[in-house]
């Protein structure tokens, strides 16, 4: 598809498709593609619809994320994907390559705070609960620097959260600069994926999961 997006799945009711990075969940006036338009020229061209298409954005991935997303395709589906979001049914799982050496298995808690004017994530004692669980699945070089590999469980969605919390902990996104990261890559090219998408169908209530991987 247009810009490397893929579609995995679909039926009546949702359109689940992978984000690659340097891609938009939904316009924000800068000159950038993004899914929301791509997907939904996608539905006029393949069901030959003449006027606006439908398309709900339930969730976001941040620019310099890859990762599944699943789209509405009915209000009623995204009123119902959206509350499962709000109460925590979604099962969300990330793939990183961060900085330095993590030996053991842990979680993440702290309270962030959006900082309007950096566009970033800050640790407030003002801010919102976040919450995660990482795996380290390996250590490695990585252009002669130190790297962890780590499976994060995702139990919360705040701004900026993996990036924040990681570089809280002195071990950022490797390449992430806005975080203190030591090596500088393109700012789309983070090695930082969202892998695994678990939700209930909003109409059949079945248990979904998807996964793309493209980091391991």
């Amino acid at each position: 598809m247009e810009n490397g997006v893929e579609i995995l799945y679909e039926d009546n009711h949702v359109l689940v498709a992978y984000k690659p990075r340097g891609i938009l969940a939904q316009a924000d006036g800068k000159n950038l593609p993004d899914m929301l338009t791509i997907l939904k020229n996608y539905l006029k061209e393949k069901y030959h619809k003449p006027g606006n298409v439908y398309l709900g954005l339930v969730h976001r991935l941040d620019l310099n994320t890859a990762g599944v997303m699943v789209f509405a395709k009915t209000s009623k589906a995204a009123a119902r994907l959206s509350l499962d979001i709000k109460e925590h049914r979604f099962e969300k799982r990330y793939l990183a390559i961060v900085e330095g050496h993590i030996s053991e298995d842990g979680s993440i808690k702290s309270f962030l705070q959006k900082d309007a004017k950096q566009l970033k994530a800050i640790i407030s004692p003002n801010g919102q609960e976040a919450n995660l669980d990482y795996r380290v699945i390996k250590n490695d070089y990585l252009n002669n620097s130190e790297v962890s590999y780590v499976d994060i469980l995702l139990k919360t969605g705040r701004f900026h959260q993996i990036r924040a919390q990681f570089s809280a902990i002195g071990h950022p996104i490797f390449g992430d600069t806005k975080y203190g990261s030591k090596n500088s890559l393109s700012k789309e090219a983070f090695p930082l994926e969202a892998y695994h998408l678990g939700f209930y169908h909003p109409i059949t209530k079945d248990w979904l999961i998807f996964e793309k991987k493209t980091i391991i």
